[in-house]
């Protein structure tokens, strides 16, 4: 292609602002990838990530261990890396072999699909399985698992602490002047769609703006939920779009991106 046909590369904030709302660190990495590809990340999570005391056996004394989430996976202890380590989707997967996990197989999808690369792959007349899970979380696919005959050692092991108001950065965003919203500002960028990347942070999102008076300022723009449960969430509110992923990861979160 002559070059005077090439396409200029975005710059910095050329596409617009998107309220990343998942917690951190994982923020920050998705916010590198929004501004590489031409977007501003206006980073404002709604949940902290708290590690839970648990009471977890011995490695010895198990088959394998699940996971649901990476944070789950940031909060298992050294000595069990050696376990095989199941994890519900890629990114799961690859957070596990970053933190030195040995034996890491992904199911690429949801708990459904998890529990089902369990059925293919354990034996559920062997050991236990550990469940490792933020608080409160995971009741469904123990009982998936259990149908299948395994035994199950659910475990919390992270809890969540939900934002009491909105972050700075989003309520900035939110409640700029109506037409910041919708075309380019010298003020900061256009804020165009949400990020969401859990029921959970959807739902601390939907009270804190219905709390604060300020859902009307989302007409403008688009919500981008990381599943059905997540965009279940996020209707009520007045979005221009509720766009929800063909497929439960990042990747194919970003690809809904105006």
């Amino acid at each position: 292609m002559p070059d005077h046909a090439r396409p200029a590369a975005p710059t910095r904030g050329e596409s617009g602002g998107v309220l990343v709302t998942r917690p951190l660190p994982a923020a920050l990495a998705t916010a590198a990838l929004l501004t590489a590809r031409g977007y501003t990340p206006v980073i404002a999570p709604l949940l902290t990530i708290l590690p839970c005391p648990a009471d977890l056996p011995p490695p010895e004394e198990l088959q394998a261990i699940l996971v649901g989430s990476g944070n789950a996976v940031d909060h298992l202890p050294a000595t069990h890396r050696q376990l095989r380590l199941l994890a519900v989707g890629n990114a799961t997967a690859a957070r596990a072999r970053r933190a030195g996990h040995g034996a890491v197989a992904s199911a690429a999808a949801d708990a459904a699909r998890l529990a089902a690369l369990a059925g293919a792959t354990l034996d559920p007349a062997g050991k236990p399985l550990l469940l490792a899970v933020g608080e409160g979380q995971g009741a469904a696919l123990e009982a998936a698992l259990t149908a299948q005959g395994f035994r199950v050692l659910r475990r919390a092991v992270y809890t969540t602490a939900a934002a009491a108001s909105l972050p700075a950065a989003a309520r900035a965003a939110l409640t700029a002047p109506a037409e910041s919203l919708s075309r380019p500002s010298s003020e900061g960028p256009t804020v165009r769609a949400g990020l969401f990347f859990s029921a959970e942070t959807a739902r601390v999102f939907r009270r804190l703006v219905e709390a604060e008076g300020i859902a009307d300022r989302l007409s403008a723009l688009v919500a981008l939920a990381i599943s059905a449960a997540t965009a279940a969430e996020l209707r009520p509110l007045p979005w221009r779009e509720v766009r929800e992923a063909h497929h439960p990861d990042q990747e194919a979160l970003l690809a809904l991106l105006p």
